[in-house]
């Protein structure tokens, strides 16, 4: 007799489903938080549908994907359980819609930032000065400039182009670090 789509598994059989071995799925357990099947008297383990598609996400990621244990901990602190779970399901389309919400709600707290910004500086009086675009002794002098490769000494053009470059990165990386 099958059950139905709703039931709740034993770890037998998710494992069975899933072409792996038990001590995989409860090794697995100690790996991801976001997988916790419920358990009952003596420690049997009773995996709910959303468990068992996780695992099918994650076995897709580890098996399919070539993934490391630390990537998939990355993409599921990232993007969360539905994206591995669409992955898994082979719904690309529904991992990008989720990978695109993400963006967007992280371009709209960046705007309200500066509104934020803005606003402040309203009330304080004035605009908001421009920010300094100088670092790490990068804006110097003409005669006192950084070293190129060659022991001559950067125009103040490539000076330029190398300090915006180095804030882009650096506004990169502070994206980045804001959407985890």
């Amino acid at each position: 007799m099958d059950k139905s789509p709703d039931a709740f598994r034993t770890i037998s059989e998710v494992a069975e489903d899933l072409d792996l071995p038990q001590h995989v799925l409860r090794f697995w357990e100690t790996r991801f938080t976001h997988i916790k099947p419920m358990k009952r008297g003596g420690g049997r383990r009773y995996y709910r549908p959303l468990d068992v598609d996780l695992l099918k996400g994650i076995r897709h990621l580890l098996y399919d994907q070539g993934y490391t244990i630390k990537g998939v901990q990355r993409l599921l602190r990232e993007n969360g359980t539905q994206f591995i779970i669409a992955l898994g399901s082979g719904d690309t389309a529904a991992a990008e819609a989720i990978t695109q919400q993400k963006q967007a709600a992280a371009r709209q707290e960046e705007e309200q930032n500066r509104a934020d910004a803005d606003e402040e500086a309203a009330v304080m009086g004035g605009p908001r000065p421009a920010p300094q675009r100088r670092l790490f002794g990068l804006m110097k002098g003409d005669d006192d400039g950084p070293i190129a490769a060659d022991s001559k000494r950067l125009s103040k053009d490539n000076r330029a182009l190398l300090q915006e470059t180095l804030f882009d990165l650096l506004e990169c990386k502070r994206l980045l670090d804001q959407v985890r």
